[in-house]
């Protein structure tokens, strides 16, 4: 066990504390003229959060890492329920408790003569680039261990990512191995010549989900979609026994090579997204049966450049990310509303409204499309491109352009609706296809200037052209129809 007590300590705090406010032109991309959705407002607000970090240094080799989130809220809007239990997706606490005031670190971070450990509450999933980086969302229990010889570092790391043993806080619980632990181990190569300095480096990652171990309840297709029900139904006291082990190898690297900054990451994810263990699978009250468990066999790729040349930068980004192919029922090649097996994180932000995790995602709420489609939130299931140049007129001011696109991987499987006609019934809902692959055409301006060296003024103008791939399934006779959207920002941020 790990403790710290001192009488005399120094301390450095470093903060963070942001307000900013927004017009978002529609909440939905669904056309108000469609029969069937004739609400489609605009939305505007404040919003803000002040972030706190507090390090106790003990010794030079000793301290201890504290961080915490407050008033973290829209300006006169809703408060969350108090008594709510359900995770946000930024930090360590519930949403209740982020608006008042919620601690995400808590760790003892000590160099010793035999490497550096960290012990207690840290940043979870942080490795490589800023793709499929989680730093932004929930903390966890994690134990660190890192070392150092010459240009190599080596670490081995362990995080408690949800608990459900029998304690105070789970009285109820009736089974000894139902938790999901995360075990990574990697190495970090950091070169340097008279051409171009860097570094590469490999990681290793198992992830062991055993919370649906003790299932034995009822469900609905939204919480298990590959075992042949249909979107809604009911399974009273069905057992779904089964484990998840999924595995990642993420080789990634980062360059600059004279005014040229390069990074790139790749990651192949294997395993088992479900293991039955208390037989083949799963019949239901319906005759449907499934005796295959599910694999998993995903890849992602992300690269990123940027040169600079005087006042001007020009970039661009690509990122390609498998999707689920809906032939495989016993395979998952990418995310889906069962596993996000294959994502590009919450830390990256490529577009303010296409897969923008930072605002859309958790002020807004979301933007969704038809058939359950979504705008904001972690890429997956898709190719990825965006160009984009910038100007640095002065040393406060900071302009960029970008362009982006992109486009569905695989389109959600059709044959899973079409199980719901024959289970609900109604010609009207049958289908034969997702109609459209394209997430759309996004151009983005925005512009930032240093008022002083702590505090800054972010301005920016996002416009989304719609692709049809937010029409959703073709229903016959539905006539889905979309719109373009569009949203302005600004942020004031002091940092200190």
């Amino acid at each position: 066990a790990f403790s710290v007590s001192a009488f005399a300590v120094d301390v450095k705090v470093s903060g963070e504390y942001y307000a900013a406010g927004l017009y978002l032109n529609k909440t939905t991309l669904n056309d108000a003229r469609w029969d069937y959705d004739r609400t489609n407002p605009s939305t505007a607000f404040f919003f803000q959060r002040l972030r706190i970090g507090t390090d106790f240094i003990l010794s030079p080799s000793l301290k201890l890492v504290t961080r915490f989130d407050a008033m973290e809220r829209i300006w006169g809007g809703q408060r969350s329920t108090p008594g709510a239990t359900y995770e946000y997706p930024t930090s360590a606490g519930t949403r209740a408790e982020s608006e008042n005031i919620a601690f995400d670190l808590a760790y003892i971070d000590y160099t010793s003569p035999i490497g550096l450990f960290r012990v207690g509450y840290q940043p979870d999933y942080e490795w490589g680039t800023v793709f499929d980086n989680r730093t932004t969302g929930p903390t966890a229990g994690i134990i660190t261990y890192g070392i150092m010889a010459g240009p190599i570092t080596a670490m081995a790391q362990y995080a408690k990512e949800k608990d459900m043993s029998k304690s105070a806080v789970n009285p109820y619980a009736a089974t000894t191995d139902s938790d999901h632990d995360s075990y990574r181990l990697g190495v970090i190569y950091n070169f340097s010549t008279s051409q171009a300095k860097g570094e590469v480096g490999g990681l290793f990652l198992w992830e062991r989900d055993a919370t649906n171990k003790p299932f034995n309840g009822s469900a609905t297709f939204a919480a298990l979609p590959h075992i042949g029900v249909a979107p809604g139904v009911y399974l009273d006291q069905m057992s779904f026994t089964y484990l998840t082990n999924a595995y990642k190898i993420i080789p990634y690297f980062k360059a600059k090579i004279g005014p040229v900054v390069l990074q790139g990451e790749f990651e192949y994810t294997f395993g088992d997204a479900m293991k039955w263990e208390d037989g083949d699978g799963v019949s239901n009250p319906y005759g449907l049966y499934n005796s295959a468990n599910v694999s998993i066999g995903a890849i992602s790729v992300f690269l990123d450049a940027t040169a600079t040349f005087g006042p001007v930068y020009v970039g661009g980004s690509f990122a390609y990310l498998s999707g689920d192919d809906p032939s495989t029922n016993d395979k998952l090649e990418g995310s889906n509303s069962m596993a996000a097996v294959n994502t590009a994180g919450l830390d990256w932000n490529p577009c303010l409204i296409m897969f923008n995790n930072e605002v859309i995602n958790d002020w807004v709420g979301g933007i969704s499309g038809h058939s359950d489609s979504q705008v904001g939130g972690e890429m997956s299931n898709a190719w990825f491109f965006q160009g984009r140049v910038g100007v640095k007129p002065t040393p406060q001011l900071d302009a960029m352009l970008s362009v982006s696109y992109a486009t569905a991987d695989k389109k959600p499987d059709p044959k899973l609706h079409s199980l719901a006609n024959s289970v609900i019934g109604g010609p009207y809902y049958s289908t034969t296809q997702y109609g459209n692959g394209s997430y759309g055409l996004e151009v983005d301006l925005t512009g930032t200037y240093k008022i002083t060296n702590n505090l800054s003024y972010m301005l920016g103008a996002g416009y989304l052209f719609t692709g049809d791939y937010y029409k959703g399934y073709d229903y016959p006779r539905a006539n889905y129809k979309i719109v373009d959207d569009y949203m302005i920002i600004n942020k004031l941020t002091l940092s200190f």
